[in-house]
């Protein structure tokens, strides 16, 4: 069963505020739409009130029960930009005032002051907009040191993985981590398929060699995070180095891997080693296997922060919409 039904059908149980900046584009107006019909989130979008009326009416979209909040007439503006001066005090005055009159920012303030539960930005912004945002206003998760990204995969029919589900990580955001960061973004994408898809995580570090068959640097570091990714997490069901085949397919891991492995043929979190390999991966499984794709997700930052690609149906909205959502409720669990 594709995992964002799942997640869906939890959103709805607690449905929670989140914040989107990009209000302005039609793809977000339509998908707040669903989002209020189905009862999924209760959608804030950041914008001016009549130009998002004028262009809901153009478009056939209904507002009702949509709330806007502009931030040119926001009563709470000076303490947001009070806080903002907290949290950076290098930073100006005038230097907050103007970021905070940015949708992404004074998205981020909201979810970092607890008007909203989380965002999700990147329809119509690079991601690192989005990430610089989230930086500088809610911040990092302690523990974190890089927040880092991955993706929900779903290929329907397909054996492997998760009944053909998958995380993809780090397929967004670091172009080239270090072994300590390729181990953090391992450990932390465990985490986030424990607590977001209730997995049992089978992490695989990827590389084009697998345990050893091919000798050069490269497979040096994805070796060298694994080693640090078990000394974090030694409870964790991680191994590698594996080429994708000998991590996802039984047949292919019995042939290659010599000695037990309770990862090799059945993972189901896939850890790439660079952001030219995670990306590519994400976008060929998406067209030619005929994938869901759901991210870029990020992990590490202390309050849900999201991101979509520019190219996101609604119902990509929609679907990343409720995945934080759902993180929201275990957020809100962990301050309660």
């Amino acid at each position: 069963m594709n995992p964002i039904r799942k997640i869906i059908e939890q959103a709805k149980r607690d449905p929670k505020r989140i914040a989107l900046p990009e209000g302005e584009d039609e793809r977000v107006l339509r998908a707040s739409e669903i989002l209020v019909r189905e009862g999924i989130a209760y959608p804030v979008l950041i914008g001016d009130e009549e130009k998002l009326g004028k262009l809901a009416q153009e478009i056939g979209c209904s507002l009702e029960g949509v709330e806007i909040v502009n931030p040119r007439r926001f009563p709470d503006m000076k303490g947001y930009i009070s806080e903002y001066l907290r949290v950076r005090p290098d930073a100006s005055e005038a230097v907050a005032r103007r970021l905070m009159r940015r949708s992404l920012y004074f998205a981020a303030m909201m979810v970092r002051v607890g008007d909203c539960d989380g965002m999700i930005g990147g329809v119509a912004s690079i991601t690192a907009a989005v990430i610089r945002a989230a930086h500088l206003v809610i911040g990092l998760r302690e523990g974190f040191t890089i927040p880092s990204s991955f993706f929900i995969m779903y290929v329907d029919g397909c054996p492997y993985g998760e009944d053909g589900a998958f995380i993809y990580a780090d397929a967004g955001v670091n172009v080239d981590p270090s072994p300590q960061e390729l181990a953090e973004i391992a450990v932390a994408s465990a985490q986030s398929a424990r607590e977001l898809l209730g997995w049992e995580p089978k992490v695989a570090m990827l590389s084009f060699s697998t345990r050893g068959s091919a000798a050069h640097p490269l497979a040096d570091k994805v070796i060298e995070a694994l080693k640090i990714a078990k000394e974090k997490a030694p409870d964790l069901l991680i191994d590698g180095e594996f080429q994708a085949d000998t991590a996802i397919v039984p047949e292919v891991a019995a042939r290659k891997v010599k000695g037990e492995s309770s990862v090799a043929g059945r993972a189901n979190v896939l850890i790439f080693p660079d952001l030219n390999a995670g990306n590519i991966a994400y976008k060929l499984t998406q067209y030619l296997a005929g994938a869901e794709a759901y991210g870029p997700l990020f992990q590490g930052f202390s309050k849900p922060v999201n991101d979509l690609s520019r190219g996101a149906s609604v119902q990509d909205i929609v679907g990343v919409v409720a995945v934080t959502v759902v993180q929201g409720q275990k957020s809100q669990r962990e301050i309660g």
